[in-house]
């Protein structure tokens, strides 16, 4: 779940957003913008606002983070070893985490947005350096990765799984995309979801274990903010995101909120991203 703390990694997406229907935007216009829907006078005193909360203006505060006397340090790790992690893995029913050999590192591109280089830190281990995130690879005794674990607001294991199937998801997604209709079921979860974070007491069993997981750790920060809203008047939905997730606005008795929410095959919540509504 995301709080007004993602800012800057909404920024980016707002750029890529736009960037892919022409329409440029620079990184700083794309901040400025992000501060404005948040309802602060610009990036500056957005960002003083993220710090003095526990968190950073460049990092989501719930990501988690590295000893600040670590240093990750990139290793040299063959070709052929590489090209054995390249392929597909599956983070939920709408998304996949494609894996690619670029020349001596890996690039690693979730659905919906842009690959990011990522650097070996061990035979199995890799790390980013534009977002703070790690992925270490699950390998059976011949070498082939079996699964991988994505390390960035918890650890999220996905399993390996073939061309074919990543196709039909990617199809999937992209049809809802198209449609831009909601999925059975959201809007009666987002109101579950929002009414338990909101008391401090969410039904985790309502949830995946990942997404169960994040919202306990940020479950100190998410309270007081949806308490804060007050009770929910009205919900409204805004269409499908780049990943399949269905997008609301929801107008609390003081204020709103912006969602993205997601459900599996079973109907529990895999995906719940909150940030401040206009």
């Amino acid at each position: 779940m995301r709080d007004f703390r993602d800012a800057k990694a909404m920024a980016q997406t707002l750029r890529e957003a736009l960037g892919a229907k022409s329409i440029p935007l620079t990184h700083s216009d794309s901040l400025e913008l992000i501060a404005k829907l948040f309802g602060q006078r610009d990036w500056n005193t957005l960002a003083a606002r993220i710090q003095a909360a526990g968190g950073s203006a460049d990092v989501p505060a719930s990501a988690p983070r590295s000893p600040p006397d670590v240093v990750r340090q990139e290793i040299a790790v063959a070709a052929a070893v590489l090209d054995r992690y390249a392929g597909f893995y599956q983070l939920s029913e709408q998304a996949v985490l494609s894996v690619m050999r670029e020349d001596h590192h890996l690039a690693v591109q979730l659905t919906g947005q842009r690959a990011v280089p990522f650097f070996a830190e061990s035979q199995t281990g890799f790390f980013a350096r534009e977002v703070d995130a790690q992925i270490s690879f699950v390998i059976a005794a011949d070498g082939q990765a079996t699964s991988l674990i994505l390390h960035q607001n918890g650890d999220k294991p996905m399993p390996r799984i073939d061309a074919a199937i990543a196709k039909q998801i990617a199809d999937r997604t992209a049809e809802r995309v198209k449609n831009q209709s909601p999925a059975p079921g959201t809007e009666a979860a987002l109101r579950r979801l929002i009414e338990g974070v909101a008391s401090g007491q969410p039904d985790y069993a309502d949830m995946t274990p990942a997404l169960a997981a994040a919202t306990r750790e940020q479950l100190p920060h998410l309270q007081p903010f949806l308490a804060d809203l007050g009770a929910i008047e009205s919900t409204r939905f805004l269409g499908v995101g780049a990943q399949g997730e269905d997008v609301y606005s929801v107008r609390h008795a003081n204020g709103a909120s912006h969602w993205r929410i997601a459900l599996d095959a079973t109907g529990i919540i895999s995906t719940a991203w909150v940030s401040a509504g206009p």
